[in-house]
């Protein structure tokens, strides 16, 4: 997948009366956001259950292909809800921007794409997976757990300045 460049706008205008910033100046770049997403230990995830509640849970991140992936076990509450419905939000808390993207989670099954991910996980939390299958597997485990690698393709992401006084909203085309 080709990494596209969101367009960078202000969350809130001049008209609004609120305390945030409507000066462009503070405009953040996505390359801050995405190197948030790259570096950051750990995100939360929300999905929606089959009733409409939320669910949110930690998960860890990679960025790869252009795209931020997370993973989690296939018989998780969080994949069980993206094989319903893949729309979701990655949460994070960086040192310089917090984060909000919104998106959809598409499962990888293909082995190549899952051998490139798993290349990143290994590279970031030096966490040894093998694929086969189209899964991915922990082999020093007992019983070899499964894993399932998903892509989050972001729709719009939400980065808030640490002074509470700065807010860039970014569209994805």
């Amino acid at each position: 997948m080709t990494e596209t460049t969101p367009v960078a706008e202000l969350l809130f205008s001049k008209d609004d009366a609120t305390p945030i910033s409507t000066d462009e100046a503070t405009l953040k770049e996505w390359d801050e956001a995405r190197a948030c997403l790259e570096s950051t230990p750990k995100a939360w995830i929300s999905t929606v259950w089959p009733d409409g509640r939320a669910h949110s849970m930690p998960v860890l991140l990679v960025w790869a292909e252009g795209t931020p992936w997370i993973t989690t076990r296939p018989g998780s509450r969080k994949a069980k809800n993206l094989a319903a419905n893949p729309h979701c939000v990655i949460t994070v808390g960086g040192e310089s921007l917090d984060l909000v993207v919104e998106g959809n989670a598409t499962r990888a099954r293909d082995e190549d794409e899952l051998r490139r991910v798993a290349a990143a996980f290994k590279a970031k939390y030096r966490w040894e997976l093998a694929v086969r299958g189209g899964s991915v597997y922990e082999d020093k485990l007992p019983g070899s757990p499964e894993y399932g690698f998903y892509q989050v393709t972001p729709t719009r992401a939400f980065g808030y300045g640490l002074d509470g006084l700065t807010a860039t909203r970014w569209r994805f085309g």
